[in-house]
Order: structure tokens, then C-alpha cells, then sequence
């Protein structure tokens, strides 16, 4: 077992991130089983619901480049705040031309905040609690991949988008859980 042993600036921001981590699990898993009601079609329900994703991933990685001052430079998480900018106005776009047209702004995205994501992680790991990340951030760039794949398919739907949403949760929850000791100054 292995101690952390946290700078001040480190423990404020691995507390700040568990209680973002954890705000974003709860998201995920009531915005994925809000989708999951409406995935069959972009009634007006579906279309709020997948710009709502993007711009809600905005405002996390705005409190993370604040919160993450301290510690290293914010330079990846304004790229993620602009690529999530631009994927809820893409989404929104997209919406009018059906679920093909969403399910590829989707795994595009998902591919670049992906690799953002992963990025972030590996040089945050010295905090703890970043491995759920790295591997979240690299199933992101796996999942958006296959998104683009099956906007292709005969009868695309937008299950497998909601259902992104879900393990993207669990990994903040355990992040946010590991992230305890960090948070704590251990």
C-alpha cells in the first residue's frame, strides 16, 4: 500500500476534484437514464438531453482548470471547455439531420475528450486516483470510435450514447473515492 504524501496545493485540488468526480457521476447516471427514455428518437427530450452532455462537461472542466491551478497548467482542460463548446453547437447542428449525423459529432468528440482526458490523467497520477481516469479516457476514444462506426449501421439509435455515459460515471465515483487520501493531506 502506498501513502501520498499531498502538498497543500495537491490536497486542495484532489478535494476539489472528489467533490467535482462525485458531481459528475450523479450527472452521468441521471442524465444516461434520462437518455435512455428517449433514445429511440431526437424528440425535443433527446436533443436537450445531448447538447445539455457537452456543455455540462464545459462547466466541469472550467471548476477543474480552476481547481488545478495550483498544481500544473490548465492548458489541456481549455481545450477540452472549447471542444466540448464546439460539440454541443455540432450536436445541436447534427440533431436536424438525424441520429447518423449526432452519432458521428458524438464519437468525435468522445475521441478528442478522450484523449484529453487520458492525457490530464497520466500527468495528474502522482495525486493518486488518476488510473480510472486513464482508463476512462482511453475507453472514451474506443466507445467514440464506435460510435462513428455505427452511425453507419441500418437503424442507428442513440442507446449505445447514453449508455456511454454510465461507466464514464462509475470512473469518476471510483476516482473520486480514491482520490480520499490525496484530498485529506496523507
Amino acid at each position: 500500500m502506498s501513502t501520498i504524501a499531498a502538498s497543500p496545493g495537491i490536497s486542495g485540488t484532489a478535494s476539489a476534484l472528489r467533490r467535482l468526480y462525485f458531481v459528475r457521476f450523479a450527472f452521468a447516471v441521471v442524465w444516461a437514464l434520462a437518455m435512455f427514455t428517449t433514445a429511440s428518437n431526437l424528440g425535443p427530450l433527446a436533443v436537450a438531453l445531448l447538447v445539455l452532455y457537452p456543455l455540462f462537461d464545459v462547466a466541469a472542466a472550467v471548476i477543474d482548470a480552476r481547481a488545478s491551478r495550483t498544481t500544473g497548467s490548465p492548458a489541456l482542460l481549455y481545450v477540452n471547455i472549447a471542444v466540448s463548446l464546439i460539440t454541443a453547437v455540432g450536436v445541436a447542428i447534427a440533431c436536424a439531420s438525424g441520429i447518423p449525423a449526432v452519432l458521428r459529432v458524438w464519437g468525435a468528440w468522445a475521441v478528442v475528450a478522450g484523449v484529453v482526458q487520458l492525457i490530464v490523467g497520466v500527468t495528474r497520477r502522482k495525486m493518486g486516483g488518476q488510473w480510472p481516469m486513464i482508463i476512462s479516457g482511453g475507453i472514451s476514444v474506443l466507445a467514440g470510435a464506435s460510435f462513428i462506426v455505427g452511425a453507419s449501421a441500418g437503424s442507428p439509435t442513440l442507446t449505445n450514447a447514453a449508455g456511454y455515459a454510465i461507466p464514464g460515471g462509475i470512473f469518476f465515483l471510483i476516482s473520486a473515492l480514491r482520490l480520499g487520501r490525496a484530498a485529506k493531506g496523507n
